[in-house]
């Protein structure tokens, strides 16, 4: 079993992404605030569970110094065992050196990155203060993480003005050498029918070039169709990936308020989420009401929908934030999930006649990230462990591992 928390070190960004759901604001996690964060965390669980540690913000990189003062208690810590924590860290890839990367290759912290694609399709949404596009630093710190680090993840967001750009999406994140690719809706945008019936035809043609990018000998992990197939192939979400925000899934604001999920943080302060606080003494719930099954009730129409065990109806944040209920899918998220499911369904297919046993990593949980990796970058790897589903970022996790609509 796998703990996840998110400490947002900082509620400052220099990016005013449209989409962003942590608000802005001053706000600095004190070192003091960030011990007793660290002692409830590896103080709880057993010597057999898995323990993931995400930075986030705001854009957690403005506090680089904080982070690393605060990696230094967590590996401090009497109870701390690399073999079994995960250290990562969001970024919206604009604040970045050769001293950082430095520092998250000698720490073993995984880098997650945001990148929405193409700078015609990134620029849209992520862009500066001054209203100036990300896109040309991005790409710049997408290429020298690359060089320096042996695990790379690139999120990107897609609202319904850029999904028809998602295969270019796909190919130009490629290009740029990326190997983990997570593809995540913005929940919150105003999703149509029209925009649901275009997802078939959308995902299937990233299925296509998945396929293709294979039989060239070139993989990439590519959430959205990874992910699925691993699902299928074990036949079902398993009880421990299903959402566990507020009792196993934690995350904390810059002054230690404690709320489910970042991505129900908000301005931090103390809204309708809100858990309590770690200077309380706080408790992680052992049945939060959060994350209720939308199939397990009588009249959902989930409750006889062929997919259920494949699909993600129980993701509680994602069901909040698109239908202001935790248990109520939104009609675009189902229409994702059946597009995502078919389309993994019709690649593993495909490549299985191909090349019989490629997926056989998918079978030992989840899809393997060295499958995914020029074998020669395999070793390096040894160090890093792969953050648990929605962790490094969590949130819309619908096809994906990481999901940090930021």
């Amino acid at each position: 079993m796998i703990r996840k928390y998110t400490l947002c070190l900082t509620h400052k960004c220099n990016l005013r992404c449209a989409y962003c759901y942590v608000d802005k604001r001053a706000g600095r996690m004190s070192i003091e605030v960030a011990a007793k964060i660290v002692e409830s965390i590896l103080d709880g669980p057993s010597s057999d569970e898995g323990v993931d540690i995400g930075f986030f913000g705001g854009e957690p990189l403005l506090e680089f110094d904080l982070l690393k003062d605060i990696v230094g208690l967590v590996e401090r810590h009497p109870r701390f065992d690399r073999r079994t924590t995960t250290l990562s860290v969001v970024t919206n890839g604009t604040v970045f050196s050769e001293e950082i990367a430095a520092y998250l290759a000698g720490h073993g912290i995984v880098l997650c990155l945001s990148c929405d694609g193409p700078p015609r399709v990134h620029d849209r949404f992520r862009k500066y203060c001054n209203g100036r596009g990300s896109s040309h630093r991005v790409a710049r710190t997408i290429g020298m993480a690359l060089e320096r680090l042996p695990l790379v993840l690139v999120n990107a967001v897609y609202r319904p003005e850029t999904l028809g750009e998602l295969p270019a999406t796909v190919e130009f994140l490629s290009s740029l050498g990326v190997r983990q690719i997570y593809l995540n809706p913005d929940v919150t945008a105003p999703w149509r029918k029209e925009d649901a019936a275009k997802l078939p035809a959308i995902y299937g043609a990233i299925g296509d070039w998945y396929v293709r990018a294979h039989l060239g000998n070139d993989p990439r992990f590519v959430s959205l169709i990874d992910a699925k197939i691993a699902v299928i192939l074990r036949g079902g979400y398993e009880a421990e990936e299903r959402c566990q925000m507020g009792s196993r899934e934690i995350a904390f604001t810059a002054e230690g308020r404690v709320y489910p999920c970042e991505r129900l943080i908000g301005d931090g302060r103390g809204s309708r989420h809100c858990l309590g606080s770690i200077l309380d003494g706080f408790t992680p719930q052992a049945t939060p009401p959060f994350c209720t099954d939308a199939a397990a009730r009588a009249q959902s129409p989930c409750a006889a929908c062929g997919i259920r065990p494949y699909c993600m109806n129980w993701c509680g944040c994602s069901n909040f934030l698109s239908t202001g209920r935790y248990d109520r899918m939104s009609p675009f998220l189902c229409a994702s999930e059946r597009a995502a499911v078919a389309t993994a369904a019709r690649v593993l297919e495909r490549l299985e006649l191909l090349r019989p046993g490629v997926f056989s990593d998918h079978l030992a949980g989840k899809p393997s990230m060295l499958s995914r990796v020029g074998r020669q970058d395999a070793g390096a790897l040894d160090a890093f462990r792969i953050p648990a589903p929605g962790a490094a970022a969590g949130g819309q996790a619908a096809q994906g591992v990481v999901d940090e609509s930021r």
